[in-house]
């Protein structure tokens, strides 16, 4: 396998892999990663589609990218993904799979055209005082020490930053700032998080920095990520043969390991409570999804709070057992023993009549029932004790949904402090209470909350113990490789393996890994869509460095002769050209 760009790879089609025809394969999880890795193997690989099973323990594939109407409690989405223009290895996907919305297309052409006709930004990033307006719309606030941390950190080698917290690398004038609230509530980093991750992130989207305010960078489904996206994956991929065999727990995978050869050898699991499995032949590959950020998930409802489950969770329990048979495995207690720094809580708010839209209408400055964008991302209460966030997409979000009725995505980083309304945690709060503190940040009269909470809306909380767990410091070695090394028919897929230079918690690693394990395994003539550039590209650099500073210029040092003279010798330079388009001189 091997890494490229441009159309020469981008267009060409591979041959045949030898064997591809004999070849059946098993993969662990039903979730981004075993599905698009699926949809390579067919297309690309060329296995034939029904020689391919997918294990998932639940009755539902798509892993976290989720969204269900339960009837008992309501609409149901525990998170949502942000998108962006540069998810190669994810856009390669799904130009190849049928769009269920618009006939004749992909789902990457209904979705690259339902951005051009209506491109996502935000009128109203950050709230502060019950709902009015930040008084600093778009501004970072990074002072001179603040920048000074950012670039240490961004010139930092990655071993500079292993096993350290953000808290540890980055200063209170940092954390301090505009650019990292707009920073950890987008990607819902938390100060004692992984300072790698940080730099990986500020490496793989310096290109959108200055779409961070405004949320100009991102783009979004049509509707919940389930329908818009799992649901047409799932649906060619049973066209094409594939099996998915539900309600089925991977219990352990046994391998056959020396000094320079590993091979997986059986496959156990639990089906419908009956134990099972199948052993592997000279032409099975498995494909294992390891560690989930869903896996004990727990739902509550509009009078019962989510509850956090700390008891055995099936995902990490498998990557443990495995872990255990060859240190190439990784080490997954680094990311999930640790779950009061690793959890935090969504809520589902679906509104029931026409009065509680009025105030989200007034927040967002757009119309929420006009079919189009609405918040153009989370708009954050800056002074919120929860740190609550919350977003209303295009709507319906579901196709279930009654037309008179908006559904919203709420979400708190700090769970375990008492709120500014409902004087207790949001972990203790049913979905009624939630409701509560949300209509108070919108500025919804304190004499009316009760009221529209009680019967103007239906909320079901989620509580997730390992929704960030892979923002735990860590080292090279702790997520094992995709495929590691003497491996000859197994992989590992999904957020937890390891791969160059992307970073995790985007719908692309999943996609990523699963692409490369399906090359490697089938040894597929075809470059790898690599890691989008922008990091090596001066103009993004410039670009960057230009908002971060606010728009400040650059003080060109000595005497205004001594000045003038530099900047006139930068102007006769394709160098004075770049630095003028940035508006850093």
């Amino acid at each position: 396998m091997y890494y490229s760009s441009g159309n020469y790879e981008a267009f060409a089609r591979p041959r045949k892999p030898e064997g591809a025809e004999r070849k059946h394969a098993w993969f662990v999880g039903a979730g981004l990663a075993s599905l698009s890795s699926a949809v390579f193997m067919i297309r690309d690989g060329q296995v034939p589609g029904d020689q391919i099973t997918i294990l998932e323990r639940i009755k539902l594939p798509g892993g976290a990218l989720d969204g269900i109407k339960e009837p008992a409690r309501g609409f149901v989405m525990r998170g949502g993904r942000e998108m962006e223009d540069h998810m190669e290895c994810l856009w390669d996907c799904f130009r190849s799979i049928p769009s269920l919305e618009v006939e004749g297309a992909s789902v990457l052409d209904e979705f690259y055209w339902l951005n051009k006709d209506d491109p996502n930004f935000s009128l109203q990033r950050v709230t502060q005082r019950r709902g009015e307006p930040d008084p600093n719309p778009g501004l970072f606030t990074l002072n001179e020490a603040a920048q000074k941390d950012l670039m240490k950190v961004f010139f930092a080698t990655r071993e500079e930053m292993e096993n350290k917290r953000i808290n540890e690398v980055f200063g209170k004038d940092f954390l301090e700032s505009n650019f990292w609230l707009y920073w950890r509530t987008m990607f819902a980093f938390e100060e004692w998080h992984s300072a790698l991750e940080m730099k990986l992130y500020l490496h793989r989207f310096i290109h959108h920095v200055g779409g961070l305010p405004d949320f100009s960078a991102l783009k979004f489904t049509r509707y919940n990520q389930y329908e818009s996206l799992v649901l047409p994956m799932t649906r060619w991929l049973m066209d094409q043969g594939v099996h998915f065999q539900f309600e089925t727990e991977v219990t352990d995978v046994d391998f056959d390991i020396t000094a320079k050869r590993k091979k997986a050898t059986r496959i156990h699991w639990i089906h419908q409570g009956e134990e099972g499995g199948v052993d592997l032949g000279e032409d099975d590959l498995v494909l294992m999804t390891i560690g989930s950020l869903v896996d004990n998930s727990d739902n509550g409802d509009h009078h019962t709070a989510a509850q956090l489950d700390r008891g055995p969770a099936a995902a990490w329990d498998l990557w443990k057992r495995l872990s255990r048979k060859d240190p190439s495995f990784g080490r997954p207690e680094v990311f999930c023993s640790s779950i009061d720094e690793t959890k935090w809580e969504s809520a589902t708010v679906t509104t029931l009549d026409e009065r509680i839209p009025e105030y989200i209408r007034k927040v967002c400055k757009r119309d929420p029932f006009s079919g189009r964008t609405v918040t153009g991302g989370i708009v954050t209460a800056r002074d919120s004790k929860w740190l609550l966030s919350w977003t209303v997409n295009r709507q319906p979000q579901f196709k279930q949904q009654p037309k008179d009725q908006i559904v919203v995505w709420v979400y708190s980083l700090f769970v375990d402090r008492p709120g500014d309304y409902v004087k207790k945690t949001m972990a203790e709060c049913t979905g009624e209470e939630i409701t509560q503190e949300w209509l108070y940040h919108m500025g919804v009269p304190v004499e009316e909350i009760p009221e529209l909470a009680a019967t103007g809306a239906k909320c079901v909380p989620v509580m997730m113990p390992y929704v960030t767990s892979f923002f735990m410091p860590r080292q090279a070695g702790d997520r094992p490789d995709v495929v590691p090394d003497g491996a000859v028919n197994f992989a590992f897929i999904g957020q937890f393996a390891e791969t160059t230079r992307d970073c995790i918690f985007t719908t692309e690693y999943s996609v990523r890994t699963g692409m490369e394990a399906a090359y490697q395994l089938l040894d597929i003539e075809r470059g790898v869509p690599e890691v989008w550039g922008s990091t090596y590209d001066v103009r993004a650099l410039l670009n960057a460095s230009s908002r971060l500073r606010d728009g400040e210029e650059v003080k060109v040092p000595g005497p205004a002769f001594i000045r003038k003279r530099i900047v006139n010798k930068l102007d006769a330079s394709e160098v004075g050209g770049l630095l003028h388009s940035s508006g850093l001189i």
